[in-house]
């Protein structure tokens, strides 16, 4: 499965490059340390690289070359265990705006575009560089309906597909995190 990811976010890279959606706008006054640690993936459009995986994460840490190291990990249920891919992203205009190219393999890059994020960083809305690619992330496995609702009428305002929406199940913890699974 892990190949798989590594697949399915080259696929994302040598397609993607660096452009973003019409109609989304990345956040500025964005703050990279306070955006670093973990985050829950709540809602996702489906993909290859992260088809049948639940109990998604993304856990963001600084590097000494001024980037961002990105771990996500995943549970797949299919294969009974937990996948894990590592990128690093860059700031492409400036590091108060909330658009990175991230990269998984090699020089292949794809946009990371964060263009809803609540005062108190416990909630972003993340788009890739199109349509196809979109994210609820939240620093809890859950988000009140009202950050849902808002996330889909957002959303679908700016066209994406959120009939489409897949909602991660959050059920089993991640061993790194070194709580009990249930």
């Amino acid at each position: 499965m892990k190949r798989g990811w590594v697949i399915g976010l080259l696929s994302l890279m040598l397609t993607g490059c660096l452009g973003m959606p019409e109609q989304v706008t990345p956040v500025t006054n964005f703050e990279i340390n306070r955006y670093l640690g973990t985050w829950y993936e709540v809602a996702r459009l489906d993909h290859s690289f992260e088809r049948g995986l639940s109990d998604v994460t993304a856990t963001y840490t600084l590097r000494e070359d001024g980037g961002v190291k990105v771990i996500n990990r995943g549970y797949s249920r299919e294969e009974e265990k937990w996948q894990e891919a590592e990128g690093k992203a860059y700031f492409v205009e400036n590091d108060k705006t909330g658009y990175l190219k991230v990269s998984f393999f090699g020089p292949f890059y794809g946009s990371y575009v964060v263009f809803e994020l609540d005062d108190n960083y416990q909630y972003a809305f993340i788009s890739g560089p199109d349509h196809d690619y979109l994210w609820l992330l939240s620093r809890t496995p859950s988000v009140s309906e009202s950050v849902k609702n808002r996330f889909i009428t957002e959303a679908k305002q700016r066209g994406f597909a959120t009939e489409a929406l897949i909602f991660v199940d959050h059920t089993r913890t991640d061993p790194k995190n070194k709580k009990i699974e249930q």
